[in-house]
């Protein structure tokens, strides 16, 4: 007995937000999210749904799997990726922000800590640590035994914890970091920037070979503040504005009419150890209303 159309239809839109989430923190990339979900749609619309006790479960594992064949394919094309890669900035809703662990887990510093990990790795952690999955659930979603992603949790835990941020940071000081960017900006004046970066920070820019972007990290405080005062100010900038991207406070500025690039940071306490520019156009097609990202079914 194949499942009814509109029973199947109800449930996976009542799932959707959740399912694009977990692709998303998978995939780093919504266009490719999006791409897991409709192939995940086509094998759900085919269950018999007298046969799924847990829906939920049922539609992450399907999620994860297709997530994991698309990663491992991404893997192969990030090698030829022009310059460095970032994740798709995402605008968000204030209820993201509320959510602090979700916050963390969907912030592009976060994700790109992530894309350190393993394609298994990074799935066992996201389903775990973010999603609060069973072992036994983990197991069924990675087609591997419960000790074994025992094994990758801890595994991908510790890896995690070696790259994550030490200090706390807290959204306000992320804000007044932003605030001394924005102004370094708008007026040419960096000398509002030379307390707050690290020693050693890095600024990774995306341009994906289609706009102008460094095509290697710059690495150091004096280095940095160096190339950014040969591009002060920024030619044809019409706006900038500080908003909620990836549940955390960004830049986007605009120029001829556009969105031409997202400024985000990593923190490290009070200093500022990411800079973070995002400026490839097929990453900022997402940003004119909130995308919805949610750890749980709508409506619960």
């Amino acid at each position: 007995m194949s499942s009814s159309p509109d029973a199947a239809t109800e449930i996976f839109v009542e799932h959707r937000n959740l399912l694009f989430t977990v692709a998303y923190e998978l995939l780093g990339s919504a266009a490719d999210a999006e791409d897991v979900l409709q192939e995940a749609w086509l094998r759900w619309a085919r269950v018999d749904l007298d046969e799924v006790r847990d829906p939920r479960a049922y539609l992450v594992r399907i999620v994860t799997r297709q997530g994991l064949d698309r990663l491992r394919l991404l893997g192969r094309r990030r090698e030829s990726y022009v310059g460095p890669w970032l994740p798709e900035p995402l605008l968000t809703s204030p209820d993201v922000a509320d959510d602090v662990e979700l916050a963390e887990s969907v912030s592009l510093a976060m994700l790109l800590v992530l894309e350190t990990l393993s394609p298994t790795e990074r799935a066992v952690f996201v389903l775990r640590e973010v999603f609060a999955l069973g072992y036994d659930e983990l197991a069924a979603a990675v087609d591997k035994t419960p000790a074994a992603v025992r094994q990758i949790a801890h595994r991908a835990r510790e890896h995690v914890a070696a790259r994550r941020p030490r200090g706390e940071v807290s959204r306000e000081e992320a804000g007044v970091a932003l605030q001394a960017f924005q102004r370094a900006v708008e007026t040419g004046d960096l000398q509002g920037l030379v307390d707050r970066l690290a020693p050693d920070v890095v600024l990774l820019g995306d341009g994906g070979g289609v706009v102008p972007a460094t095509l290697e990290p710059l690495v150091g405080a004096d280095r940095i503040l160096q190339q950014l005062s040969l591009r002060m100010p920024i030619p044809g900038l019409e706006s900038i504005e500080q908003v909620m991207i990836n549940g955390w406070p960004a830049l986007v500025l605009r120029g001829d009419g556009k969105i031409n690039t997202v400024l985000t940071l990593r923190l490290d306490g009070a200093l500022v150890t990411g800079i973070y520019l995002v400026r490839n156009p097929a990453k900022l097609s997402r940003l004119a209303q909130p995308t919805m990202i949610t750890r749980s079914p709508a409506g619960r």
